[in-house]
């Protein structure tokens, strides 16, 4: 299991290795059928759930990249984690989570 944090560190732990940045990303593209319920829901106004499912979704998977890429690496934490966007075009974006690989134990 690898423990993820926005922290630079983990509470009651130090860290013994730092193994790099680590990254996991999704790319998604815009639905028409949640463009015209979007379009829809402009007019009366507001939360446009399908939009916020899509990109909860978009941030799950790309955390899901990132655990698997510290894994790889051999970490068991991934530490000063954050979240970010891109417009690849129009329609499209990057959803991506970034951090610190390390590899922590116990704190004496």
């Amino acid at each position: 299991m690898v423990l993820v944090t926005t922290l630079e560190g983990v509470p009651g732990k130090r860290i013994v290795k730092v193994l790099g940045v680590v990254f996991g990303s999704t790319t998604r593209a815009r639905h028409i059928g949640r463009d015209v319920l979007a379009a829809l829901k402009n007019i009366v106004g507001g939360e446009i759930r399908e939009y916020t499912e899509l990109l909860d979704e978009a941030r799950r998977l790309a955390l899901k990249r990132l655990v698997e890429n510290a894994e790889a690496m051999g970490a068991n934490a991934v530490v000063g984690v954050r979240f970010g966007t891109s417009m690849v075009m129009s329609g499209v974006a990057e959803i991506y989570a970034y951090g610190t690989a390390v590899i922590v134990e116990d704190a004496a």
